[in-house]
């Protein structure tokens, strides 16, 4: 096969990765194309191309696979100093976070990034600069508490009078 074939094999399976992301296959099947489109050089046998093509694709795939999943898409917090972010763009009635009105969503500061946050105690305004607990995350939105919700109501002392 010569080398714009392959190639041209490469583009439609780097397009089907576009259109249908996170599998991996198409975009492995397209690198072990681009391979083989520079070795079309070497006057492989046709045979011996499609047999490298499936081996360098599976192979790769394989290996992302691997990558991923050790890397834990879902995985775990992985310290307890991990879990705390800092409130940067304050959440509550009055404060102007990224829909004016609705006191459960605001921004953080997690583990050196900015993201959407959804309070989870919504009753409980979080100025800026207070600190949260991340719970989880739904999509590009963490899901965060205020650190007193998970210790429990503040201690007061009581003085008898």
């Amino acid at each position: 096969m010569s080398s714009l074939l392959w190639l041209a094999l490469a583009g439609v399976l780097l397009l089907i990765e576009l259109a249908a992301p996170g599998f991996g296959g198409f975009l492995m099947g397209a690198v072990a194309a681009l391979i083989l489109a520079s070795l079309a050089g070497l006057a492989l046998a046709p045979g011996l191309q499609w047999a490298l093509f499936v081996g360098l694709t599976v192979a790769g795939t394989a290996v992302i696979w691997r990558w991923s999943q050790r890397r834990g898409a879902g995985r775990e917090l992985e310290s307890a100093q991990a879990e705390l972010a800092e409130v940067i763009e304050g959440f509550g009635a009055e404060a102007s976070g990224p829909r004016p009105g609705d006191g459960s969503l605001g921004r953080v500061r997690w583990q050196g990034q900015s993201w959407a946050a959804q309070n989870l105690d919504p009753e409980r305004a979080l100025p800026a600069g207070s600190l949260v607990r991340v719970l989880g995350r739904e999509g590009t939105r963490l899901q965060v508490l205020p650190q007193a919700s998970l210790d429990g109501p503040p201690l007061s002392r009581r003085t008898s009078g």
